[in-house]
């Protein structure tokens, strides 16, 4: 089972076993105790984004929800369930809110109301869940089934509203960890009213803010080139700011374009991309492909791939790199007599026997090769 299943199992039992024989239950402790017994089972899950969030957040609902519950009195039955739940959805939201950020880049603007609309059928579908297993009792199976449908849809539609979410933030572990000790010496200052915790978690948060705008300054001056590791495609971003050409065959709609380029663009706070292809010969500020030959900034690499095939070079060259594209037939035996380079770069177009011929030529000829199949991506820092 994932790690926050068999916390919940670890928990409810050591409850009820407690309650049972008429112990004192405290929940700090049965908590601490789940998390015991699974890393002793397995120390890795220290690092499991379920374990985190999981523990994270029932340790919210425990210390923080009776705190944030008890900041407004309500007289009417009804008002005052709904203020319990409000609670419970702060309390948990709140302490997992870095952690959520560093690890999905993204905050829901909605969770409020998302985490009060799931409240009335979540407790249909557990009582439903239930019900349906005894015998006889299995035709209200379509009422189950509809109610998980309804309520999937409507978080859907509620995902979908306009600015629901806070995307493409980006932070640091050096931010995580200032973020996340201003949020507690915060949480900790204004219940127990503390100035000293509260300007602590000012300070905290002020280090936090400049970090980011160094970030920032960053972004405005990298120039770099990344190379992509995909399976069977190819994939290069020109990068120079917050602008980005990426020279790639896929498209925007792509899954390996949305799983393993934008995030990477995202990170690097680009906001202005062009997409352009090895087809057509493309000349714009900084960036120039023609004639086989890209030219970015100071960085020059000329392009090997089926187009040049059993084709000679007869001009002496110099370039950064050469880039072995799509099973290329071009004799690299030749190449160093008419070709300066000191790096060799193949990406996923070619075959495995291909790469394997490719490796072989550098190792013979000491220069130094990556490829970009079933390996990292390489990076290229132009940076001034």
């Amino acid at each position: 089972m994932s790690p926050s299943v068999v916390r919940s199992a670890i928990m409810i039992t050591i409850f009820i076993a407690a309650k049972t024989y008429t112990r004192d239950k405290n929940s700090f402790n049965i908590l601490a105790f789940a998390a015991f017994c699974q890393l002793v089972y397995n120390p890795f899950l220290i690092w499991d984004v379920g374990f985190q969030l999981s523990y994270l957040a029932v340790f919210g609902l425990i210390y923080l929800q009776p705190k944030i519950y008890s900041l407004l009195y309500v007289k009417n039955k009804w008002l005052d369930k709904l203020w319990n739940f409000t609670a419970l959805s702060l309390a948990a939201q709140l302490v997992t809110f870095p952690l959520s950020i560093y690890y999905f880049h993204q905050f829901p603007v909605y969770f409020l109301f998302g985490n009060l609309f799931i409240t009335l059928p979540l407790v249909l579908m557990m009582y439903l869940g239930i019900i349906i297993l005894i015998p006889g009792l299995s035709f209200l199976a379509p009422v189950f089934e509809w109610i998980i449908n309804f309520t999937n849809q409507t978080l859907k539609w509620i995902s979908a509203l306009p600015f629901s979410t806070l995307s493409s933030i980006w932070i640091s572990i050096p931010e995580f960890i200032l973020l996340s000790v201003a949020l507690v010496l915060f949480i900790y200052a204004i219940f127990h009213i503390n100035k000293k915790m509260l300007f602590s978690a000012f300070v905290f948060f002020i280090a936090y803010q400049v970090l980011t705008i160094f970030d920032d300054v960053k972004a405005l001056n990298q120039r770099q080139i990344i190379f992509f590791s995909l399976r069977k495609n190819y994939a290069v971003a020109f990068i120079d700011g917050r602008k980005a050409i990426l020279l790639t065959d896929l498209s925007p709609k792509d899954k390996n374009y949305h799983f393993f380029i934008q995030p990477a663009l995202q990170n690097l706070q680009i906001n202005r991309l062009d997409l352009i292809n090895l087809k057509k010969d493309t000349v714009m500020k900084n960036f120039i492909l023609k004639d086989k030959q890209i030219i970015f900034h100071q960085y020059k690499m000329l392009l090997i791939d089926e187009t040049l095939n059993y084709k000679t070079i007869n001009n002496k060259l110099s370039f950064s790199s050469i880039w072995l594209h799509q099973n290329t037939k071009f004799k690299l035996e030749k190449l160093k007599s008419f070709v300066e380079f000191k790096h060799i770069l193949a990406d996923a177009t070619n075959k495995d026997y291909k790469i394997n011929f490719f490796k072989l030529f550098a190792e013979n000829n000491k220069i130094d090769i990556h490829i970009l199949k079933k390996n990292k991506a390489y990076l290229i820092d132009l940076a001034p």
